[in-house]
């Protein structure tokens, strides 16, 4: 049966926020805020966080350099997932996935469908793992974010959530 398995020690991970946007400041960066307090009320860390325009180059650096810290656990980015020349939150994402997590995108788009209808299909959600980091793009809208959040990583980055979950994989994340 799915659920937490109150027996299992919590164990805190340490996630990067990004936020991509022209537009958003610290001032006005709800759906980040709404991240960072949605990780905090979980019990895991928040190593780091940064706004960035939307530039593909500037991103991917940005996402290796996480990537490259063994101290980041996982990256989750907010904004430029959607379908307009600016949107290149995905490209930056796919350039450095060594596998993709498919069914991130779809579970996604399957809660939004709830939500806002056929609007879904508009977002390129996506997840993906590089050197052992999980790296989730989520829309740039606060309730993406909060259903993103709410209704998947909350579960899938709780190690007590049973039957499975991303964090009892993150020792095994870079066999060979």
């Amino acid at each position: 049966m799915a659920g937490i398995d109150e027996s299992k020690p919590f164990v805190s991970i340490n996630i990067a926020v990004l936020t991509v946007s022209d537009t958003r400041t610290a001032a006005n960066d709800t759906s980040g805020d709404v991240l960072v307090s949605r990780i905090e009320e979980n019990g895991h860390r928040v190593f780091d966080r940064k706004i960035l325009p939307d530039d593909q180059g500037a991103l991917r650096d940005q996402l290796a350099s996480w990537c490259e810290n063994p101290e980041i656990d996982v990256i989750i980015t907010t904004g430029g997932t959607g379908v307009t020349g600016r949107d290149v939150t995905v490209e930056a994402h796919r350039a450095l996935y060594e596998k993709e997590i498919p069914g991130f995108g779809e579970l996604f788009r399957w809660i939004s469908f709830q939500k806002i209808g056929t609007s879904t299909v508009q977002s390129r959600a996506t997840a993906g793992v590089c050197k052992g980091t999980y790296m989730f793009a989520l829309p740039g809208s606060t309730g993406a974010c909060k259903d993103a959040w709410d209704e998947i990583l909350t579960y899938q980055l709780d190690i007590r959530h049973r039957p499975c979950n991303f964090v009892e994989l993150m020792p095994r994340l870079t066999e060979r």
